[in-house]
């Protein structure tokens, strides 16, 4: 069991349960030894799911990962596809099976399509000629991932506008059937990225959401430069150091961990520091132990101390590898610029960092991310300060990247100002997305995360939790696309009878995939308001 799937008042871990549950049953449907052939992108959901040793018990005795031509050898009775139901992944499946046929001896092929079974995909097996060597052609139903005790992600890339629909339409068929499911969440929010485009072009400034910056988080596991993880031998002048990443789960089932990863990376060091300090006591406290029960009771918690003292030694080191790059000078200037135009500043006009990277030719990425944030910030830019920008770009990194440009204009992310209008200040003003006076070591508001900048985001739902949108009809006329809002009638005998100090549960469901700095800021407005919010992100 995942304990720390199950510490909230919503219980994630019987979800979890759930889909292992069916996942167990479909490889028993499979009788015999088994190899896995895994669609690469399915690998990393899946890990959060079920780890290696619950499909060995189900006799899986070997695992690929799905590529062209013949399938590793593999001395096995059933050999079984995990893929999402995409018609390339269709012509290498075909590509696997007719090649293990020519092999020989016969193998039992099965197919399991995450999350949906398609039609289309098997029209294409059929047209491939292998579709009759399935014996199960099944789907499973992995549409929401718990990675934390507040956090699921549907890891789907096409899920954008299909939500608020589905649900929409699951109203209008069900209306008049009586539901008889209790509800587990009060209130449900959607919100479609395109309403705040800003907020994942900023750099992100907790812990967690600059670990993030840095080295990517990928399914709650992050890989790090090894040399900084590497045991300490005197006298060996640092020979034979690890090449291998290091490899660390990221989740709040490690207690330090989940103390700073939503702080800002400010704070973060008087917190280890004060950690260091009492794991060292509580390891001199061996000295005071005297009597036989004394000795037993430190013992009993020396597994725990040297775990948490584990914990504190990986967190230091990526904090010393965090503070290399945020002590740069080159990050403190990006930073200055990012919050300038959050704040208004000069977003009119050519930016002299941003020409300074170009012409030094930084990374793509930071570039198109500053020249999108200033874009947003100024509600599109004027065409000669676009058109430069474009030119020098082009220039620089080459004219393949004429689609990228093309790509950022279809998403809304970098665009021409028309009609002479900045909307920016108003729904800056309005919401107080930026705030000068940020307390980053004991913060009031959620805007510590960015030092400064409120998350548009959040603050949408913390405005609706109190007092409510009415109060802000005029920016929402002005944000990208409609509003809705849908109440959903409950039989008397299903409505909640709120306890004595019991809070509200919302379910925020973020279309278009949430950035950790969002994640640290809902919750901290959670036990600001005393409430309990989740967030889920396709």
């Amino acid at each position: 069991m995942a304990a720390h799937l199950s510490y909230g008042r919503v219980n994630l871990n019987v979800l979890r349960e759930a889909v292992r549950r069916e996942l167990r049953e479909f490889l028993d449907k499979c009788a015999g030894s088994k190899a896995i052939v895994w669609d690469e992108y399915l690998t990393g959901p899946f890990g959060l799911i079920a780890q290696y040793s619950l499909l060995k018990e189900h006799e899986v005795e070997k695992m690929f990962t799905l590529k062209g031509n013949r399938l590793p050898a593999a001395d096995v009775k059933n050999i079984i596809f995990f893929v999402r139901p995409r018609l390339e992944l269709m012509d290498i499946i075909a590509e696997n099976v007719l090649s293990e046929d020519r092999r020989g001896p016969t193998r039992d092929f099965h197919i399991l399509f995450v999350p949906r079974r398609s039609l289309l995909c098997e029209q294409r097996l059929k047209d491939l000629g292998v579709l009759g060597s399935f014996i199960h052609r099944e789907e499973y139903s992995l549409d929401l991932i718990p990675f934390d005790g507040d956090l699921l992600s549907m890891e789907s890339e096409g899920a954008f506008k299909q939500v608020a629909n589905m649900m929409i339409r699951m109203k209008r068929e069900f209306t008049g059937s009586q539901n008889s499911i209790f509800p587990v969440f009060d209130n449900l929010l959607l919100l479609d990225r395109n309403v705040d485009l800003l907020t994942p072009l900023a750099t992100q400034l907790t812990y967690e959401g600059l670990i993030d910056e840095i080295y990517g988080i990928q399914n709650s596991y992050v890989k790090l430069p090894p040399e900084k993880f590497a045991p300490k031998k005197q006298g060996d002048g640092g020979k034979d150091l690890p090449t291998e990443a290091k490899k660390l789960q990221l989740n709040s089932a490690e207690e330090l961990y989940a103390e700073i990863r939503d702080k800002n990376f400010n704070a973060v060091g008087s917190v280890l520091s004060k950690k260091a300090k009492i794991i060292s006591a509580a390891f001199e406290e061996r000295h005071n132990a005297k009597t036989v029960g004394e000795i037993k009771q430190f013992v009993s918690q020396l597994p725990h101390m040297q775990a948490a003292r584990g914990s504190l030694a990986n967190h230091t080191s990526i904090a010393e590898l965090i503070k290399d790059v945020t002590t740069s000078e080159d990050f403190f200037d990006k930073l200055t610029v990012e919050q300038e135009f959050m704040s208004g500043i000069d977003t009119d006009k050519v930016n002299n960092y941003i020409e300074d990277c170009i012409a030094q030719k930084h990374s793509l990425i930071k570039v198109l991310r500053l020249v999108c944030l200033q874009s947003v910030c100024n509600s599109g830019l004027k065409q000669k300060v676009l058109d430069y920008y474009k030119r020098e770009i082009l220039q620089t990194y080459g004219y393949e990247h004429i689609l990228t440009l093309h790509n950022l204009e279809k998403a809304g992310l970098l665009k021409p100002q028309t009609g002479g209008r900045n909307n920016y200040p108003t729904i800056r003003k309005t919401l107080r997305l930026w705030m000068d006076d940020v307390n980053e070591q004991n913060p009031t508001d959620i805007s510590y995360v960015y030092s400064g900048y409120a998350p548009l985001s959040v603050r949408l739902a913390q405005l609706l939790s109190r007092p409510g949108w009415r109060s802000i009809e005029e920016v929402l006329r002005i944000l990208p696309g409609p509003h809705f809002e849908e109440r959903q009638p409950l039989p008397t005998g299903l409505q909640k009878k709120r306890q004595p100090g019991e809070n509200r549960v919302t379910l925020i469901f973020f279309l278009g995939g949430v950035t950790f700095a969002e994640i640290a800021a809902l919750r901290f407005l959670s036990q600001l308001e005393d409430g309990e919010i989740r967030a889920s992100f396709p």
